[in-house]
């Protein structure tokens, strides 16, 4: 049976802006653009959403600050058949946001 891995997009609240870790990891992002959390899974993006809410594996800005999913952003890529280009393209969507003055945290 072949196993999946998606990239999901978590809209965070605009508050973690105010945590200077994560300001400092986005010197370049616009105030007119919202701030997000960008990941990959086994698991769908929904699920993985719910997860991050009850704090299950969670990162810490997904879980305080995260809103809702984007799935514009990130359903043309899904499903990835292998982890490891999952995990590439995390990266590489990570990156695009930032360049484009996204507030970007990644897992």
């Amino acid at each position: 049976m072949q196993r999946y891995y998606y990239l999901y997009v978590i809209e965070l609240d605009s508050a973690v802006r105010q945590k200077r870790r994560f300001r400092r990891a986005n010197p370049m992002m616009q105030a007119s653009l919202p701030c997000v959390y960008v990941g990959s899974s086994v698991r769908t993006p929904d699920e993985r959403f719910d997860q991050h809410k009850q704090g299950y594996k969670a990162n810490g800005y997904a879980r305080a600050f995260g809103l809702k999913l984007r799935p514009e952003l990130f359903e043309a890529y899904n499903p990835v058949p292998f982890r490891a280009d999952a995990e590439e393209l995390e990266s590489y969507l990570a990156d695009r946001l930032r360049k484009k003055g996204y507030g970007v945290w990644q897992g």
